[in-house]
């Protein structure tokens, strides 16, 4: 059977489910800044998002994968549809999106602006990686920066003549920030210079822009070690001049290009700062106090890895239920007649069963993602205090989960589209098994999900005395009170409720083991599936209630099959998930020691 290239990898109606139904977007255009985002101005917001996804990004997906970024003349070149689709993005205005009229930008927000960018990510998942870094150095340094930092590197930044990297892990160091080696020494003039090594940069060389300027975590001579000595700072690949034109070389050597088994279109580096020459580096924010400026910077990437992870999820569900609806093969299990016509894979149970899981698994976590973009917009804009405080607060908890949840169920998703297609799944002709590739990164991306689960329970449980755990609870029950009014829906709202009674359970031992961290972290993997389970059960109720209204509305633009397939979503997820969480929980609960206990040699 051959490949269909008809079948899109997005899906407008659920989007703008999700945004109007779910959300209910429309009711920020109610506050000041948010005033011109009526549902016209939404709809043609994301009509130009898909457009540009379709035209700019899309036709350079497959072919980024088969033509890796090379090296040549000492310089890494892309695929010129890299470099096509960043220009697009740029001159549509999304560069600039988030930020007010007063500064260029279009005031939109951030929910909707994330829903445009999972357009992006769904239909070339690596070239996304250009423009969001510098988005997210853009905004470090508008709420960090100098002026002058903000005119020599955010201005051109935002004008899409220099593009961002943000520099964190080193060869021996990984992902412990705790023994970061990369040396900043002081020059007379205030700047700095910068030695060291990075690994893993995404971005970290190309021809796409002028200048690529990287955010770089590195220690101040005479700085105490630990986490609590480490700076931050801008070093350009080039020096930039006063009229912020680019100047020589920063000496900054590309050490090597790391070949990955996916996201392809973006480049990795290892990078030697001041190998063979001064280079120089700017302190961005206050000396020793780096980590504020960088988290910053790496909340807003988890987010993006979860939106990014469960686009390339749900793209694949896209494609395979488009599959499945045409590939004609084998007969009903009752049918007695082998002269009978064979029929489509799709009437088969255990082909819905697949079906159903990417279903229940992606559109759930696209609800979780978009959610937290709300907070997002609510932690900044919400009318009161109160409210604002609780965005923050929910948006601490829930960061974690967003970023682990879908990159390792949406990958699961992704195995199951490959399934649906049999043979043809396993195929360079087909595109799920360029999803599946793509998206294992994101279980590693901006952070292990090993390394969120014990942030999730060493700080986010226990921070300000438990406040956070306490704010989710709480919007989680408050959901469970009004579904349990909705017939359709009291028996998914009781089991949640046992779910999140058991959670909170869980949640009261692993605060009690604060003193005992090494148990309190063994078990973490375990109750951050759990919760992100619940979580996204809550998700599915949320979907179940706006499913309900809108059917009384059902038209040939908005047929009733959509949301009787969100409740059968929603049912599957319920019957067939949750119980998992009564599992995972008990051996959390249970101090279970096992993963202390077993001796490295018995592995």
């Amino acid at each position: 059977m051959a490949a269909d290239s008809s079948v899109s990898p997005i899906s407008r109606p659920e989007l703008e489910f999700q945004l109007f139904d779910v959300l209910n977007i429309l009711e920020l255009a109610e506050r000041e800044q948010f005033a011109e985002y009526d549902r016209d101005t939404v709809r043609a917001t994301l009509e130009l998002a898909e457009t540009l996804a379709l035209e700019s990004f899309l036709p350079g997906y497959r072919k980024s994968d088969l033509n890796e970024p090379v090296v040549e003349d000492d310089k890494v070149k892309l695929i010129p549809e890299i470099g096509q689709a960043i220009d697009a993005f740029v001159e549509a205005g999304f560069m600039s999106a988030h930020l007010p009229l007063d500064e260029g930008g279009m005031q939109m927000p951030w929910s909707l602006l994330q829903t445009c960018y999972s357009m992006f990510q769904a239909s070339n998942i690596g070239a996304t990686i250009y423009y969001f870094l510098t988005v997210s150095a853009t905004n470090v340094l508008r709420e960090h920066g100098t002026d002058e930092q903000k005119r020599l590197f955010m201005a051109p930044l935002l004008e899409g003549r220099f593009l961002a990297t943000m520099c964190l892990s080193e060869p021996e160091a990984g992902s412990s920030l705790t023994d970061l080696r990369t040396k900043a020494i002081p020059n007379d003039d205030g700047t700095y210079r910068i030695v060291g090594t990075k690994m893993w940069i995404s971005g970290g060389d190309h021809d796409l822009s002028e200048n690529i300027i990287h955010l770089v975590l590195a220690r101040i001579e005479g700085a105490l070690p630990g986490t609590k000595g480490i700076s931050l700072f801008v070093v350009p690949k080039f020096r930039v001049n006063g009229d912020a034109s680019v100047g020589e070389s920063n000496n900054i050597a590309r050490v090597g290009l790391n070949h990955k088994m996916g996201y392809r279109a973006a480049t990795n580096t290892v990078l030697n700062f001041g190998e063979d020459g001064d280079c120089i580096g700017y302190l961005v924010g206050e000396e020793h106090r780096g980590l504020a400026p960088m988290f910053l910077m790496m909340n807003e990437a988890r987010i993006s890895v979860g939106a990014g992870a469960t686009m390339l999820g749900h793209a694949g569900y896209l494609y395979s239920l488009a599959y499945a609806k045409e590939r004609k093969q084998g007969r009903p299990v009752d049918g007695k007649d082998p002269e009978a016509s064979p029929i489509p894979i799709s009437e088969h149970a255990d082909v819905r069963r697949m079906l159903l899981v990417q279903k229940a698994y992606t559109e759930g976590a696209l609800a979780l993602c978009l959610y937290a973009a709300y907070l997002v917009d609510e932690e900044k804009t919400a009318k009161s205090q109160e409210d604002r405080d609780t965005a923050n607060a929910l948006l601490a908890i829930l960061t974690p989960i967003v970023k682990s949840w879908p990159s390792e169920f949406c990958l699961e998703a992704n195995k199951m589209a490959i399934q649906v297609l049999g043979g043809y799944g396993y195929t360079i002709d087909y595109p799920v098994e360029q999803y599946y590739r793509d998206n294992r990164l994101n279980l590693i991306h901006e952070g292990t999900n090993g390394i969120q689960a014990i942030d999730l329970v060493s700080r986010k449980l226990v921070s300000r005395g438990g406040a956070y755990w306490q704010a989710l609870k709480a919007q989680i029950a408050a959901e469970i009170e009004e579904c349990s009014a909705i017939e359709e829906l009291a028996p998914h709202a009781a089991s949640l409720t046992e779910a999140l009674d058991m959670a909170d359970e869980t949640v009261t031992v692993l605060q009690g083991l604060s003193d005992d961290p090494s148990q309190q972290t063994a078990n973490a993997s375990f109750f951050q599936d759990a919760l992100g389970h619940i979580c996204v059960g809550w998700m599915w109720l949320r979907q179940g209630r706006a499913s309900l209204r809108a059917l009384d509305r059902a038209d040939a633009a908005n047929p009733a099959e959509f949301y009787k397939g969100k409740l059968a979503a929603m049912r599957y997820f319920f019957r067939y998930e949750l119980g998992r969480v009564d599992h995972w929980l008990h051996i959390v609960r249970d101090e279970d020691r096992l993963l202390e206990e077993v001796e490295t040699a018995c592995l």
